[in-house]
């Protein structure tokens, strides 16, 4: 089994923080995001290896980024975009990698901005017992939340129905971007060839459904969809369970530190009050008040009150500004 990590977008809503990196490279904890994707399929047997779709943007930083790593499968697989209005969706991106990579077996996919609670072997145990293409199905909670996602219509585990993105969602079991297809169903240029929409996966798992058997895995399990400042720091407050975490070489001085604060190497918090709050590495903050705030690297910012920023990185904020 093949396996690939979607990494092609541009995250344009956690822009400044994500304009010139990767969003699946920041920090949740003490690990990047796609870390814990990374750890789960170098650990499993069953993937020979890990082909990793991102763009021509970035590219050298994900070379970069293995290349300083233990990982032994992951290989950079590059599209042919260089911008959000240049890319030709999910779908395509699919169907451009496994030709050009001449994938020719069982295939597992996962957005790799995802944090995913789940162990993905007990996922790819689902599969192989099914037989059949196997998406992550997840239980939102809100029929409200469920329509920014596909929606899900399931008889026993077989999912009957699924609609991308409805304005009246029948549930709130939603698909997630997590599925396993043996080799017989990697059908992505029949799909595009016959028309049909080449962004969202979902739109290609309808069309499945119409043509295969296609099962659920629900799970219960936390799911982070990292693609907004909110959810980021949700995944950040997840992961930090209420604590807070200052690297060794960073320097506190007559600061309060709330809950969910991360602080990273080189930065500097003084006279400030922070909480539910990430400060990339040498960054500076004086005489500040910051909630729910992400503050970019070597950023310096002085005397200000903050909730919900985004303060991109090397810039410079005072109060007299």
């Amino acid at each position: 089994m093949n396996a690939v990590v979607l990494a092609g977008g541009y995250a344009t809503r956690l822009w400044p923080v994500t304009r010139n990196r990767p969003k699946m490279f920041l920090p949740v904890g003490e690990r990047a995001v796609i870390d814990r994707i990374f750890e789960a399929l170098e650990a499993d047997d069953r993937v020979e290896e890990v082909y990793v779709s991102t763009n021509e943007r970035f590219a050298a930083d994900f070379e970069t980024f293995l290349a300083d790593s233990d990982y032994e499968k992951p290989v950079v697989s590059v599209e042919d975009t260089t911008g959000e209005d240049e890319k030709f969706g999910v779908v395509g991106a699919l169907a451009q990698l496994v030709e050009r990579e001449g994938i020719d077996g069982d295939l597992f996919v996962v957005a790799g901005d995802n944090l995913i609670g789940f162990d993905l072997s007990d996922f790819l145990d689902s599969f192989e017992d099914n037989g059949s293409p196997t998406l992550a199905a997840y239980d939102v909670g809100s029929r409200e939340k469920a329509s920014s996602y596909g929606v899900i219509d399931t008889k026993g585990n077989r999912v009957v129905a699924l609609e991308e993105k409805p304005d009246d969602p029948p549930s709130s079991l939603v698909s997630i971007a997590c599925y396993a297809f043996p080799r017989e169903s990697i059908r992505f240029r029949e799909y595009l060839q016959a028309g049909n929409n080449p962004d969202e996966p979902g739109w290609y798992l309808r069309w499945l459904v119409e043509h295969d058997e296609v099962y659920a895995f629900p799970f219960e399990d936390v799911w982070f969809d990292i693609g907004s400042p909110e959810s980021y720091l949700e995944a950040v407050s997840w992961a930090l369970d209420g604590e807070s975490v200052v690297a060794d070489d960073a320097a506190i001085e007559d600061s309060d530190l709330g809950a969910d604060v991360h602080v990273m190497s080189g930065a500097t918090v003084t006279d400030s009050e922070l909480s539910g709050s990430i400060v990339f590495s040498d960054a500076r903050i004086d005489d500040c008040t910051a909630r729910d705030s992400i503050v970019d690297e070597g950023t310096h910012i002085e005397g200000l009150d903050l909730s919900g920023a985004l303060i991109g990185a090397h810039t410079k904020i005072t109060n007299d500004s």
